[in-house]
């Protein structure tokens, strides 16, 4: 060994030197990052010399400059009294913009709070945190913060040192995403395997159905669990037109109609996703190039561990069935066509009733107003002669029906246009004793018998109409009573069906079976003698039907009729 060579000891003793020495300087570099000296040391050949923030030296503030953390003193108030360019652009902001600013504008609101904390803690000892600040462009990014206080200019002021994290937060990210690659991969790996497994499966059951499917008389198929045809029967091949053909099929969707596709090929990737059971109908061209209808059905296969292994499908020949159901739609569409005319033609004809009561009212007033004025002018012996006294009151009748038709003309109009009015629980024998004491005079005029059975006793109907129907129907019966014996009139009531049932029956003068289907028309009347509009039980009728209920008769000439109101609840 050469005497100028050290030994192993001072190699040793050197090295530990040096090691101390890198701790120390990255103590240091630590120290004036967070702030927790305010002086830099350098070692110079004539000894360390200290270089102060105050003395402002050339090579401290240097360092300060080309650090890549922000660094920043703040006075009391948070006015920045000095940063550097590095805080600047951490910040968007030019150099001059930043310093004599508030530091508390880059702080966002919501984070105030956290802010204040950071500097109270900072001016009492030291202070780290992490908190965002807004960028002159209005970008909120993330910053770790370090204070400590020291002396500028002989004044206390905090020294902040921030580090922006954005960088170590993208390094964290890509190592969790590529983390989740890797476990990504390790699925695939596996599903990979597991596909294999039942590609294999599906293939041996693909074989095994091959041969039951061959015996069915429906078009028959498969598919794999992808929705690739894998074999169709031999069905399938003689629709098309080639013959002991047998197998899979890639091209017979080529044979589907086109219109059918879109909804067809949406429905079958819903069912490969779901699992669900596959059912449309769509047409497929035969051998003579045309299409018929289909009905396609299909079900998944499993395996033990629920794993979809293949789909069993079939296509059965519905063509007839659907083009009797296309008649049908047709017809009933024809049907709505001619209701929909129907109603157009009940509103016209009840606008065309309105608005004829409503015009004729001024000529029969006028009429009537002249007929006044003639019995003014004419002399009392000339209309109370034998000639002219007959006369007038003929026209005085006849203004009369004319008002009360042109009436019931207006109240057959409003109840086309409306339902019965609301419809709520009615005491129905109430409502028969009223209309009873209304009738009073006539029953004993006539010395008529009514007999009354009310078992039911509430109904759901518009008061006042219940009280006009049973106001038609009793009047009725005293109006058309026989004239060879007294009237004998019988109301009762009972529950049936989840309904309500009001008959009315009479002894009076009845009407011939062919005359009944015509008794609810407007201004039907059969027994002239007797006077009458011929409207009463076609507004009957309309009020009970408008309610959803219905009114029947039974009435036999000479003996008398039965009117059975249904009510429904």
């Amino acid at each position: 060994m050469s005497e100028f060579e050290p030994s192993a000891a001072e190699l040793a003793r050197a090295n530990e030197e040096l090691r101390e020495q890198l701790e120390e300087a990255h103590e240091l570099i630590h120290a004036i990052r967070t702030g927790a000296v305010d002086a830099l040391a350098v070692q110079s050949a004539e000894g360390p010399r200290i270089f102060t923030l105050q003395g402002a030296d050339q090579s401290y503030r240097t360092l300060i400059e080309q650090m890549n953390e922000g660094a920043l003193l703040l006075a009391e108030d948070a006015t920045v009294l000095y940063c550097n360019a590095s805080l600047a652009d951490l910040l968007r902001c030019p150099l001059a913009e930043v310093m004599g600013r508030s530091f508390d504008e880059f702080v966002p609101p919501g984070f105030k709070q956290i802010w204040a904390a950071l500097m109270l803690k900072g001016w009492a000892s030291k202070s780290r945190g992490e908190l965002p600040l807004r960028t002159q462009t209005g970008v909120l990014l993330p910053f770790s913060v370090s204070m400590n206080v020291l002396e500028f200019n002989e004044t206390p002021v905090l020294a902040v040192i921030v580090t922006d994290l954005s960088a170590q937060r993208e390094i964290t990210a890509i190592r969790a995403q590529v983390a989740e690659q890797n476990a990504l991969l390790d699925r695939k790996n596996e599903e990979l395997k597991r596909e294999e497994a039942a590609r294999l499966a599906g293939e041996r059951a693909a074989a095994e159905a091959s041969r039951v499917l061959e015996g069915i008389p429906q078009i028959a198929w498969t598919a794999n669990p992808q929705g690739f045809n894998t074999y169709l029967n031999r069905r399938w091949f003689d629709y098309i037109g080639r013959e002991n053909a047998v197998g899979s099929d890639q091209g017979w969707d080529a044979h589907l109609h086109p219109d059918d596709r879109p909804a067809s090929g949406q429905r079958w990737r819903e069912c490969l996703a779901s699992g669900e059971p596959y059912e449309v109908e769509y047409r497929f061209r035969n051998r003579a190039g045309d299409y018929r209808w289909m009905l396609g059905r299909a079900l998944p296969s499993r395996n033990t561990q629920g794993e979809i292994i293949q789909w069993i499908g079939t296509c059965t020949d519905i063509h007839e069935q659907k083009l009797a159901l296309e008649r049908i739609d047709q017809a009933q569409q024809q049907l709505r066509d001619n209701n929909e005319q129907l109603t157009r033609a009940n509103v016209d004809l009840d606008n065309f009733i309105y608005t004829a009561s409503h015009d004729l009212r001024a000529p029969i007033s006028n009429i009537e107003g002249l007929l006044d004025a003639l019995l003014l002018e004419l002399p009392a012996a000339t209309t109370q002669s034998e000639e002219v006294h007959p006369l007038l009151d003929l026209m005085q009748d006849s203004v009369n029906r004319f008002k009360r038709t042109i009436e019931h003309l207006t109240e057959v109009s409003r109840l086309q246009k409306e339902h019965g009015g609301l419809a709520v629980p009615v005491d129905l024998a109430a409502v028969v004793h009223d209309v009873r004491l209304d009738l009073e005079p006539v029953i004993q005029s006539t010395e008529a018998q009514l007999d009354v059975d009310v078992q039911a006793t509430t109904v759901l109907f518009s008061e006042k109409n219940l009280r006009s129907v049973v106001f038609n129907l009793l009047s009725n019966a005293l109006k058309y009573r026989a004239p060879n014996r007294s009237p004998h009139v019988r109301l009762r009531t009972w529950t049936e069906a989840g309904g309500v049932v009001l008959e009315v029956s009479d002894n009076g003068l009845g009407l011939d079976a062919a005359y009944t289907d015509r008794l609810f028309g407007m201004f039907q009347r059969f027994h002239d003698h007797v006077e009458g509009s011929g409207i009463g039980l076609y507004m009957v009728k309309k009020m009970v039907e408008n309610a959803g209920g219905r009114i029947a008769v039974k009435s036999t000439l000479g003996v008398g009729s039965v009117f059975s109101v249904y009510f429904t609840n």
